[in-house]
């Protein structure tokens, strides 16, 4: 473990971009945390008297047609969107990186029912069937995670069976099975763990592509219900406002969304560099 902190603090130093990659997730890890707490107002208290303020030193994104608070909805909402991207990527990790592994490894049958179900879902437009799904089974958070980790399952499948189908062979997979180990240990202990970098870049990417997801939803009704704050909605609910000149209830939702994405995107190298154990040499 010590080696990998001073390797990721070499890492971090070296790469002023990875450094501000890994400090704006720290920020947005806080908000999520600690934003109930932190934030200045109740997110869904309404105050008709202050509907559509511009920001101001007592509202700093000003506040929406309700006369909530826009900051802190935009705080708290950080929650429940890093919520669901965190946990709809951990299933399609789990889902597609297990059996794409395998699939790579053993080939075969297992082989021909991950690469018939991966293209069974890449046949339809994602962000479509994203939406069938959340519609047929309701617009829960729940649900949303289900139908955010189907649609990403494809890409950790194949990522997963081509790298595993390229090291199944390999010196030392081969002396891992001349020393004894089954075909489970060499598949978890030895082939996995090598693949794990590029796992980690593709983790960081769909997380990003996760979070746009769930907004996505959100913004077409389909997500997160109202009034709960989620930056989806809020851009949603800001869009038909901009024409008569109330900017800021789209904008600053739809810059922290932004920011998101960009953040995950960024982090996806510093991840691969800081797991790869060729990097650590």
């Amino acid at each position: 473990m010590l080696p990998l902190l001073r390797h990721a603090r070499y890492v971090l130093s070296e790469n002023p971009v990875t450094a501000f990659a890994f400090g704006l997730f720290a920020m947005f890890l806080l908000a999520a945390i600690l934003g109930p707490l932190i934030a200045p107002f109740d997110p869904l208290a309404t105050n008709t008297s202050l509907a559509l303020k511009p920001p101001s030193a007592a509202h700093w994104f000003g506040t929406d047609q309700l006369g909530r608070d826009i900051f802190s909805r935009v705080l708290v909402a950080t929650r429940i969107d890093l919520t669901i991207a965190f946990a709809s990527v951990i299933l399609a990790f789990l889902l597609g990186a297990v059996s794409g592994v395998a699939a790579g490894y053993f080939g075969g049958w297992s082989d021909r029912i991950v690469g018939r179900l991966a293209d069974t879902i890449m046949a339809f437009p994602l962000f479509v069937l994203a939406m069938g799904i959340v519609a047929a089974l309701g617009n829960t958070v729940t649900n949303i995670v289900i139908a955010t980790a189907i649609i990403n399952f494809p890409l950790y499948a194949r990522v997963a069976r081509a790298e595993a189908n390229i090291r199944r062979d390999v010196g030392f997979v081969e002396a891992a099975r001349l020393s004894g180990n089954g075909e489970a240990r060499v598949l978890f202990g030895h082939i996995l763990p090598n693949i794990m970098p590029i796992m980690m870049v593709q983790m960081s990417l769909t997380m990003g592509y996760a979070i746009l997801n769930a907004a996505g939803l959100s913004f077409i009704g389909l997500g997160v219900r109202p009034p709960a704050p989620e930056w989806g909605i809020m851009v949603a609910e800001g869009a038909n406002f901009i024409q008569s000149g109330e900017w800021w209830i789209a904008l600053f939702p739809g810059a922290t969304l932004m920011l998101a994405v960009f953040c995950f995107n960024l982090l996806g190298d510093g991840l691969r560099d800081i797991i790869d154990p060729r990097k650590r040499t």
